[in-house]
């Protein structure tokens, strides 16, 4: 209890700080249990810089652009009630998250060293099934996050990125 309030402490005094550092630590989370539970590699097969980038881009990207999301979605749909909530899954699913995929995925391909070319390609490939994974699971969650989690507390965790990549990307 005593971590939870200290970690309530900090986002009241520094929220846009905590958010973007608690999405890098989600997202590196997010790879470790990936690499150890899903792909069974074992600690001496973990791929660190794998985890480093992803916790590098929980606090440099996911972090900043979903954070600023919430906060847009927010203003132009104020409010909590079901209706509320399932308008803003609607936008987020239907508008934001085609979008986010759309960016995240090269920036990803760019970190593992992809020419454009060849990132655009990576892309092309692995686009529409990432978005359509994003669907089994995230309009659910999301619905869940917008009614029940209030604004400041509201992460799209690691796992929002983790879960909508295809077993078959490279990360």
């Amino acid at each position: 209890m005593a971590l939870w309030r200290a970690y309530q402490r900090a986002l009241a005094a520094h929220p846009w700080k905590v958010q973007v550092l608690t999405a890098g630590s989600l997202m590196g989370l997010g790879d470790i249990i990936s690499q150890q539970l899903v792909e069974r590699r074992g600690l001496q097969e973990h791929q660190r810089g794998r985890t480093l980038t992803m916790m590098s881009l929980g606090c440099g990207f996911v972090g900043p652009v979903v954070g600023g999301w919430y906060k847009v979605l927010d203003r132009f749909i104020p409010g909590t009630t079901k209706v509320d909530a399932l308008k803003k899954m609607m936008l987020d699913q239907g508008g934001f998250a085609p979008c986010f995929l759309g960016c995240f995925l090269p920036l990803v391909g760019a970190l593992n060293g992809l020419s454009a070319k060849d990132n655009w390609a990576k892309l092309q490939q692995d686009y529409p099934d990432a978005l359509i994974t994003n669907y089994y699971l995230w309009p659910a969650v999301q619905l869940a996050n917008f009614y029940l989690v209030p604004l400041h507390y509201r992460e799209d965790p690691a796992s929002t990125t983790l879960v909508s990549i295809p077993p078959g990307l490279r990360l």
